[in-house]
């Protein structure tokens, strides 16, 4: 058995020279994404800005297949702190009373979007071609845990019960199997079929808002953009929670 000490040992100086590489090659792979897209990704560009070869940054990352994963498991932990963040410092309306914590999730969620436009065509864009991301791996934990985030903020508060019982159409027998097949976002927040295609379906919304402003539909709305989404995400998640019954 490790003793407590072992267990506690600090990495060593390669260890930190290894994580300091592996940072600054993902900073200038963010910096090449911002300033080109993720279409135009390449390896070689990222190698030059960092004055190294594309055979020296095979040494941390074997592949580009590699780099894209850790850009992506990246960008969807990012896009969740920011979610989380939101929420945290929550959502007011004119008036000054508190929004729900799923309107604040919401906000958080386009707020990273649009301010990192690259980075979320590379999680929601045109798929990259050849790239398919590791099954179950970091990209699935990652995006899972945003998707926890909201479902928290969602159905907080009600009992699995309650969300079983929830008013909507009747789901056909394979789709029940399918989604209770699925695997929970995290394991605090499993929910019953009837909830996960509610939560689905406002995703779907709430994802279509964003894609449609980040590239560049919603521009004929000029500033009343942010007011659009509030008002399509406060009615959202008032017709979801309507539909729960109380206990």
């Amino acid at each position: 058995m490790p003793s407590r000490e072992s267990a506690t040992t600090p990495p060593s100086l390669r260890e930190r020279r290894r994580a300091t590489a592996v940072r600054e090659i993902l900073d200038a792979a963010e910096q090449h994404l911002a300033e080109h897209g993720p279409q135009a990704l390449s390896l070689r560009a990222i190698a030059r800005s960092l004055g190294m070869t594309v055979q020296a940054l095979y040494h941390y990352f074997p592949n580009r297949d590699a780099l894209l994963t850790a850009l992506i498991t990246k960008a969807y932990d990012d896009l969740a702190d920011a979610v989380q963040a939101a929420v945290s410092a929550g959502a007011t309306s004119a008036d000054g009373s508190a929004l729900p914590g799923a309107v604040a999730a919401a906000e958080g969620y386009r707020g990273w979007a649009l301010d990192h436009p690259e980075r979320f065509q590379l999680l929601y864009g045109t798929p990259l071609r050849y790239y398919e991301a590791p099954l179950d791996g970091p990209t699935t934990r990652a995006v899972r845990r945003m998707g926890a985030a909201f479902q928290r903020e969602l159905f907080g508060g009600f009992t699995t019960a309650q969300l079983a019982a929830a008013d909507l159409p009747l789901l056909s027998p394979p789709f029940r199997d399918h989604l209770d097949q699925m695997p929970p976002e995290s394991p605090d927040t499993a929910v019953p079929p009837a909830a996960t295609a509610l939560y689905l379906s406002a995703w779907g919304q709430l994802h279509g808002l964003v894609i449609l402003e980040v590239f560049g539909h919603t521009g004929f709305l000029g500033d009343h953009r942010a007011e659009l989404f509030r008002m399509t995400i406060l009615n959202l998640v008032e017709d979801i929670h309507r539909r729960i019954p109380a206990r």
